[in-house]
């Protein structure tokens, strides 16, 4: 009787990047998902538009273009950390994983502090009509995702600087580059929604 034969693979890498893991699938997944819930909101927003003779409604001004286009720029901006970050990690170059995402939290910190500006600077309150409703709820979905995202990132730098330090962190970075690429492209279209529909309807 033969000796079972077995396969060494001590000398495969313990983790994979991209497409070869479950984590991309499960984020492409949550994008997905997430991706739906913004298509419904700004359906909703075009739904009030056809429902108004005015737009924005009852005399108000479109909103100020100054903080919405200025979180715009940081966001486009942040592509350029995002990328070395994930390029860092598929290298798994600790030095430079540490680097690039402490730049990326400076930009996630940067956003945020004007998007609490936004909010302050809109034209509209959340509570004066549907077009109120929805440009807070559209505003606020985004909010969420950036805050959820910024938290997870934070999470994972401290993990970097104190570990355990162990390959499948480096695919966690990847992971949340590419989330943060869909956070970045998802804004493109609710930027248009909120700032330049009132202005071309």
């Amino acid at each position: 009787m033969s000796e079972p034969r077995t396969l060494d693979v001590s000398s495969l890498p313990p983790g994979a990047f991209g497409s070869r893991t479950v984590t991309f699938w499960g984020t492409l997944g949550i994008v997905v998902i997430e991706s739906t819930v913004f298509v419904l909101a700004i359906s909703s927003y075009f739904y009030y538009v056809t429902r108004s003779p005015s737009w924005p409604p009852h005399g108000l001004a479109a909103p100020l273009l100054r903080w919405g286009t200025i979180n715009t720029l940081i966001l486009l901006a942040s592509l350029a950390p995002n990328e070395l970050a994930r390029r860092a990690g598929e290298r798994v170059d600790l030095r430079s994983v540490r680097i690039w995402m402490v730049v990326c939290l400076l930009f996630a910190v940067g956003f945020n502090v004007v998007r609490v500006l936004e909010f302050m600077h809109l034209n509209v309150w959340w509570d004066h009509d549907a077009y109120g409703s929805i440009v807070w709820i559209l505003l606020g979905l985004h909010t969420v995702h950036i805050v959820t995202d910024f938290l997870d990132s934070a999470v994972l730098t401290a993990l970097m600087f104190v570990g355990p330090i162990e390959e499948h962190r480096f695919v966690d970075v990847e992971e949340n580059a590419v989330y943060w690429y869909f956070v970045v492209v998802a804004w493109l279209p609710i930027y248009g929604v909120i700032y330049w529909a009132p202005r071309l309807t």
